[in-house]
């Protein structure tokens, strides 16, 4: 039987419990913020998250923990995805591009976490601050959460993943307490939640989808007449108000090029149209997630990958469908401007369908892209 199909919803980190949840509860599914990292051993490295066409630092947009029931070797396991904050990087679909995918997993007997299922409620006091290092020592940037090989010249202890955070954090407060420590304190001054760079922070709540019509539900045969005949009537009087200038602009076009845009057009209202009433019950939805099940809803039928899109894994096994990031997060992630924006339509995640990873690093994996056809776009 296929898996079905879990829908994410993002949920505000409200209180000191919630922020707790998002940066210290140990598997956290969550957009925005810092990435809460899952093993400690082979994190990938500032190279590895540079926009692939900008070559800037990437942002942190979102982790799923996604364990995987049967496999010892994954039982911990989070997808992470990073995004480039320059509108101008996401001019058209297809793979990669301003995004970066990244898969890491654990066995349930591992050196970071104990066996025992996590803590549900937060201990007492205020929220903790975001962390400057990992529980192994290794050194995060101040700004964006990821590993900070990069130190100030000054102080040498405030840590950056490259030079574009260090200047940032520094007009951001650090020059003026840079060094201000007495010697033998190797603490740094408090982090700024650089929301310049970093995405809103929300949790991602997991719910499974509802079927569409349930078992016991029975449709009126004349019911179903009634609002085909309905549909019909109002696209006839959609059709003949759409006249004026562009019949007259398509008056000089022959006939054949005439019937295949025609063509073109229903195919692509129908695709859209199935995408709309498929998050139709739940119009909040963020994530759509079914590894090797049903694959993710379009909402064009251009720019689609084939199969000879999707790149093997680096260990020779295909990559499958894992799960997709819905438009509706845009409404979240507060990047509407006047002129350039970051945007999508979908965001396909594809993965190892063979899951490796057995050295526990962080392996990268393959995202597409595609964007709406024109005259198409999901109202905010």
């Amino acid at each position: 039987m296929a898996p079905g199909v879990e829908l994410g919803f993002a949920a505000a980190a409200a209180g000191p419990g919630g922020v707790w949840r998002l940066r210290s509860a140990y598997f956290p599914s969550k957009v925005g913020g810092r990435p809460a990292w899952l093993g400690e051993a082979g994190l990938p490295g500032p190279a590895a998250l540079r926009c692939g066409r900008c070559q800037r630092p990437c942002a942190f947009l979102l982790q799923l923990y996604a364990p995987l029931p049967g496999r010892s070797d994954a039982f911990h396991r989070t997808l992470f995805v990073f995004a480039c904050r320059g509108p101008a990087c996401y001019r058209g679909s297809g793979p990669r591009g301003p995004f970066r995918v990244f898969r890491n997993q654990l066995p349930r007997r591992n050196d970071t976490y104990p066996e025992e299922p996590p803590p549900e409620e937060p201990p007492p006091g205020p929220a903790p601050a975001p962390p400057e290092r990992l529980s192994g020592g290794a050194a995060l940037c101040r700004v964006c959460g990821c590993p900070g090989p990069r130190c100030c010249g000054r102080c040498r202890r405030a840590a950056y993943c490259g030079p574009e955070h260090q200047a940032l954090d520094w007009r951001r407060g650090h020059r003026r307490s840079c060094g201000q420590h007495p010697a033998g304190d190797d603490s740094v001054d408090a982090i700024p939640e650089h929301n310049e760079f970093l995405f809103p922070e929300y949790e991602i709540l997991i719910e499974p989808e509802e079927p569409e019509f349930p078992d016991d539900s029975t449709i009126d045969p004349g019911d179903e007449q009634v609002a085909v005949e309905t549909s019909k009537d109002l696209k006839e009087q959609e059709e003949l108000g759409a006249t004026g200038s562009a019949d007259e602009a398509l008056q000089s076009l022959d006939e054949e090029t005439l019937e295949a845009l025609a063509k073109r057009e229903t195919e692509e209202d129908k695709i859209f149209q199935m995408f709309k009433e498929k998050v139709a019950a739940e119009p909040e939805q963020i994530i759509r997630y079914c590894r090797g099940g049903e694959g993710p809803i379009w909402v064009s039928g251009e720019n689609r990958p084939e199969e000879k899109d999707i790149p093997n894994c680096l260990c020779g096994a295909k990559r499958i469908f894992e799960f997709q990031i819905m438009p509706q997060l845009l409404n979240y992630l507060q990047v509407d401007s006047l002129g350039e924006s970051i945007d999508w339509g979908t965001l396909a995640v594809y993965t190892c369908a063979n899951n490796c990873g057995g050295a526990h690093e962080y392996l990268e994996e393959f995202i597409w892209k595609q964007d709406y056809s024109v005259g198409h776009v999901l109202p905010s």
